[in-house]
């Protein structure tokens, strides 16, 4: 006896579907499909695998393109406490890119894909414990930029702190101390109140600037990096996150 699952019930490909109503290809439905422009029912479908039924209304969003669709860039302000690249403790940052913590109110933001979660590269690792921009990006020459250039890359953080500074000890921030044995390069280091510092420096690596505010006398109490070089994490609450704008350049 055959499987009445298997019937015509079943519909056809979506693919398939909007090819021939567009009187385009195969592989150019694919793309108005993956590039979010194809509803069904008035829901739209990212899958041009998913099966449609002869009934069920298909539409195609005026002025949709069928190029390819651009690598996304994702611009994340990681809670405390989230995995980004640093040791294996706790959950991956890349679970609160979500359709609900995108901050899509912000001027020229496209809409949110599930094809943009796709094949992220972390540019930007930061410590479980701190908070602040990480960026995950789709983009060859993003991934180069950030990844081969970071040492050259400033960053910038916020830090607060508990314990009393030793003297002289801001100077020593600016220039002065080791790391792993080697001089830590010159940086920019100012309060911004009796509680806060702001480190402004390159060649970041995990631990560093805990391990210098330890030096002068230092505990920290959170920290927070709120720009990756020239672009800043600006108006992002924590949790949230939004695409990089065609015009940003780090």
């Amino acid at each position: 006896m055959s499987d009445p699952t298997s019937s015509t019930d079943d519909g056809i490909r979506l693919a398939k579907r909007v090819a021939a109503q567009l009187g385009c290809s195969r592989a150019e439905a694919e793309r108005y499909i993956a590039g979010g422009a194809v509803s069904v029912d008035g829901d739209m479908i990212e899958d041009p695998a998913s099966r449609v039924l002869p009934g069920q209304q298909v539409r195609v969003q005026s002025g949709a393109s069928a190029d390819e669709a651009p690598p996304a860039t994702i611009l994340l302000h990681k809670p405390a406490g989230f995995n980004s690249g640093v040791g294996a403790r706790g959950e991956a940052a890349l679970t609160c890119i979500t359709a609900e913590s995108h901050a899509a109110q912000g001027h020229g933001q496209q809409r949110f894909l599930k094809r943009h979660l796709s094949k992220l590269t972390l540019t930007s690792p930061l410590e479980t414990d701190a908070s602040g921009l990480v960026i995950y990006s789709q983009d060859f020459r993003v991934v180069r930029k950030l990844v081969d250039d970071a040492a050259r890359m400033e960053q910038e953080y916020i830090v607060e702190v508990a314990g009393t500074i030793r003297e002289g000890g801001l100077a020593l921030l600016n220039h002065g101390l080791k790391f792993s044995g080697k001089p830590i390069a010159p940086m920019k280091v100012s309060w911004q109140n009796e509680h806060r510092l702001r480190f402004a420096l390159k060649d970041v690596r995990p631990g560093l600037i805990d391990h210098m505010c330890g030096e002068v006398g230092l505990e920290i109490v959170a920290m927070r990096r709120i720009r990756i070089g020239r672009v800043p994490m600006a108006g992002l609450a924590v949790g949230e996150w939004r695409y990089l704008l065609d015009y940003e350049r780090f």
